[in-house]
């Protein structure tokens, strides 16, 4: 800085401009080339770092671009402002407050280097989890990760209160006073993010997962879970914002942990066939026992169940071994076209809605 400040006197006496102002230039010129090289430096590295198969590396890099930038410029904007001439009085650039507001910049660029960091672990444990074809709770991932940059953010405002020369602890003081009221006019606050910290420990549902709310009649699939909201994206597309609040009352349904599905279906036949239902069930139970997409562990009944107008009911109540939506479905039409079949083999016919009108003849028209 001093060859810098002779070098600005030297010339500042050539040209009659003032030392100070040739300096300060020099001081923003010699920051723009830094951040420039900095910039081509971490170019070339970003070539490197994407070369490799570790995701941390990444999570480094990424965290790391934008808060160096500010460094450079940070620590050459406080020197250039040292720079100015000072006033009686200290004057708006005075070193003291300089001094000061450099470090609350270096401890800004710090937070946010940490906390990018802290986002992008969360972001590499989830993809490395993908990648080796493993199952992550990402639910608990996030609320770890919120915590952790919650905690940096908040001990990063206190230093840097303190180095501004605040008085943190009669802050905390005043603001376990002033807490009281605050939370009476923000209950509505606290009660959501109460119920956020209920649903990261209790884990009700995470994100990717199924739900229907019962008390509201919402359903969809969980997009992400915050501090004050949840977002729901409902079937039709259309997403929900849900607060937290209501989990810690509404009564949650997650179809997404079921451990199978159910196909409970009511099938009749003519009552002309009604010699023939003993057979048909147990022909339509032997099929289910052999199926291999129903599992033979859990509940499975055909029985005939009831007389009804133009029918003989049976029912079939079984469980599949698999969860998903789709599959179900295709599952279940197997298992019905099968018993269309059982019963046409066994030469009966499904019953459908129909009536019989019995008609007497009057006596005197016997004979005409």
């Amino acid at each position: 800085m001093d060859n810098l400040g002779g070098w600005a006197k030297s010339v500042a006496e050539a040209t009659g401009l003032q030392q100070w102002v040739l300096t300060i230039f020099l001081i923003i010129l010699l920051a723009m080339l830094l951040d420039f090289l900095q910039r081509k430096l971490m170019k070339h590295l970003e070539q490197v770092v994407l070369n490799t198969e570790s995701l941390w590396d990444d999570s480094l890099y990424n965290a790391a671009v934008k808060p160096i930038t500010l460094l450079i410029w940070l620590i050459g904007i406080s020197a250039a402002a040292l720079v100015v001439p000072q006033r009686d009085d200290g004057g708006l650039f005075s070193a003291d407050l300089v001094s000061r507001l450099r470090q609350v910049g270096i401890l800004v660029a710090i937070t946010w280097f940490l906390v990018s960091v802290i986002k992008n672990i969360e972001n590499n444990i989830i993809e490395r989890a993908r990648r080796a074809g493993r199952s992550v709770d990402q639910t608990t991932v996030h609320a770890l990760g919120r915590v952790v940059r919650i905690t940096v953010v908040v001990t990063a405002t206190l230093v840097g209160l303190d180095t501004l020369g605040v008085n943190v602890a009669g802050l905390m003081a005043a603001g376990g006073i002033g807490g009281l009221a605050a939370g009476f006019a923000a209950k509505d606050i606290l009660a959501n993010f109460f119920g956020g910290i209920t649903v990261f420990v209790d884990r009700p549902f995470g994100v990717g997962d199924w739900i229907i709310i019962k008390d509201n009649g919402v359903e969809g699939t969980v997009e992400a879970i915050g501090w004050r909201q949840t977002t729901i994206r409902k079937f039709d597309k259309r997403p929900v914002y849900v607060p937290n609040a209501t989990f810690t009352t509404a009564s949650v349904e997650n179809p997404s942990r079921m451990t199978h599905r159910r196909i409970n279906e009511t099938i009749g036949i003519r009552y002309d066939d009604v010699d023939k239902m003993n057979a048909i069930t147990d022909a339509v139970r032997e099929m289910l026992m052999a199926h291999p997409e129903i599992d033979q562990t859990q509940t499975l009944m055909v029985h005939f169940n009831s007389f009804e107008n133009s029918s003989l009911d049976f029912f079939i109540y079984c469980m599949t071994h698999t969860v998903v939506w789709q599959k179900f479905h295709e599952v279940k039409q197997d298992v019905l076209m099968k018993i269309s079949r059982i019963i046409s083999e066994h030469g009966a016919s499904i019953a459908y809605p129909t009536q019989t009108i019995k008609m007497d003849t009057a006596p005197e028209l016997a004979g005409l």
